[in-house]
């Protein structure tokens, strides 16, 4: 059984509520990546996205030097999967909650990503052509 932590992306860079928009959208930027897990004392408490600085922050006028990331995050339960967990468990949680992108956590500590592309490349086509038509066919929620 292939898990999670065999597939994952190892580093996860995560940001602070406390910081700026603009430090998280630098970031995104460095690691092109297009969502980041926010981590408030290593706890992870939301997932912020690219279209979240655009849409919930810059489209309101507001400005990303002085917004924190915690005003446009929502802290909420954050869909995850388990570092020891199979990948059909993790495209049957991608599909389910229609995300693109899964922080994989090791008791409560992040220890990676998990994106649909690491997925693709460790499953059979067909496979990852339904996970990804399944995805796709749902408003993008990161």
């Amino acid at each position: 059984m292939t898990t999670a932590r065999e597939v994952m992306t190892p580093t996860a860079d995560f940001i602070e509520p406390d910081k700026p928009l603009a430090d998280a959208a630098r970031e995104m930027a460095r690691e092109d990546v297009g969502a980041l897990p926010v981590c408030d004392n290593g706890r992870l408490v939301g997932m912020l996205t690219d279209r979240d600085i655009v849409v919930r922050a810059i489209a309101d006028g507001r400005d990303p030097a002085t917004t924190k990331v915690s005003d446009i995050v929502e802290r909420t339960e954050v869909v995850t999967i388990g570092a020891d967990d199979s990948i059909e468990e993790a495209i049957k949680t991608m599909k389910e909650h229609a995300v693109r992108r899964l922080p994989v956590i090791d008791g409560t500590t992040l220890v990676g990503m998990l994106s649909q592309g690491d997925v693709a490349q460790a499953v059979s086509k067909s496979k990852a052509g339904d996970l990804v038509g399944n995805i796709s066919a749902q408003p993008a929620n990161n």
